[in-house]
């Protein structure tokens, strides 16, 4: 089989990074496009990937509708070219290519309908499958399918990963020394609009607070202010999950770097204004207590909650103990997602198999 992958954010490149490997490994041809945002060239060349850039990211309505055309026409160039039989991704174009050209659209997305409704207005109407955490509250169709996991355990799953403590030399630690991490994220991606997150007084007192009791370090997306250029964080993109695994505490205004931390084990502290609106986060901290969420203007209940996690005696095996629980209710999304797709038409009780290469 000839595979597309259409990758537009940085998380999407970890979340099909396993099984385009394990596709690869089973015979089958991977082909791997991309939007140029931030860090996905860096990352993809990090793992051994060679891709091919559809379009540049542009921002505001105009700049992001002209993109999208650009986009598609891209992709469904070499979609033709490659005689692609799937097109996978949290992809508007790959949807949209489906339905010119012969291959299976597969849309993987976490975020509920009603939270990203401008993707989903966009993308799901074309999509042949839509492939969701069991925990949203999308409504179902017969095209959607649910999978018992996270984006963020296809490759944060223990089976898939573990931290490698040779990063704290790389962070200029010793090995029990105490860590912060702070994740600052731009809002511009498509469904952010007019949401916020941490304000600059906020962060200046994050980094003054946290700054007391260990080392703190910043991963800024986009460019990073001239202040707190002494806080970044001295390692390669990729190395950040393992960074993370050792944190003592991860305080962010990003959406996927709070899931990937909660995963790991590591206490995840989320100001921003999609508090209540994302099913993931949701089911993170009220089922099984692994981060906690708070709108800017909580602030101060937001520091309050840091204060009391700092002093909680036994919080590192208290937060193993909570990550076992749920790792127990969650499967390896990887697995999951290799044998869907090498298994699509008896997912799907489809009757031939004459448009598979």
């Amino acid at each position: 089989m000839n595979i597309l992958i259409d990758i537009g954010h940085p998380g999407h490149v970890h979340l099909f990074r396993h099984a385009a490997r394990t596709w690869m490994d089973h015979g089958h041809r991977v082909i791997i496009t991309i939007r140029d945002r931030d860090i996905i060239p860096s990352l993809l060349k990090a793992y051994g990937f060679e891709f091919t850039i559809a379009s540049k990211a542009r921002s505001g309505f105009l700049g992001m509708s002209w993109e999208l055309v650009e986009h598609d026409l891209k992709v469904l160039r070499i979609a033709l070219a490659h005689q692609a039989d799937f097109l996978l991704g949290t992809s508007v174009s790959a949807a949209h290519v489906s339905k010119i050209t012969r291959a299976c659209s597969i849309i993987f997305n976490e975020d509920d309908a009603d939270y990203v409704q401008r993707f989903a207005r966009l993308t799901y109407p074309f999509a042949d499958a839509i492939v969701i955490p069991d925990c949203l509250r999308d409504k179902r169709t017969p095209r959607y399918f649910t999978h018992n996991s996270y984006h963020e355990l296809a490759y944060l799953h223990p089976d898939r990963f573990q931290p490698d403590p040779a990063v704290l030399a790389l962070l200029g630690l010793l090995p029990e020394e105490p860590f912060f991490v702070i994740r600052l994220v731009a809002f511009k991606a498509h469904h952010d609009g007019s949401h916020q997150g941490l304000n600059l007084a906020a962060k200046r007192r994050l980094i003054d607070y946290l700054s007391r009791f260990g080392r703190v370090f910043l991963t800024v997306e986009g460019e990073v202010p001239v202040e707190f250029k002494p806080y970044q964080i001295p390692i390669p993109p990729h190395l950040i999950h393992h960074a993370l695994a050792f944190a003592a505490m991860l305080i962010a205004d990003s959406q996927t770097m709070t899931i990937e931390a909660a995963v790991l084990g590591t206490p995840a502290i989320r100001c921003n204004t999609f508090v209540g609106r994302c099913s993931v986060i949701e089911e993170l901290e009220g089922k099984y207590g692994l981060t906690y969420g708070f709108p800017p203007q909580e602030a101060e209940r937001m520091f309050r909650r840091i204060a009391e996690l700092l002093e909680q005696p036994g919080r590192k095996e208290e937060w193993a103990s909570r990550r076992r629980r749920m790792l127990a209710d969650k499967i390896d999304l990887t697995t999951w997602m290799v044998n869907f797709v090498e298994n699509y038409l008896l997912y799907t009780n489809r009757a031939t198999a004459s448009w598979i290469h």
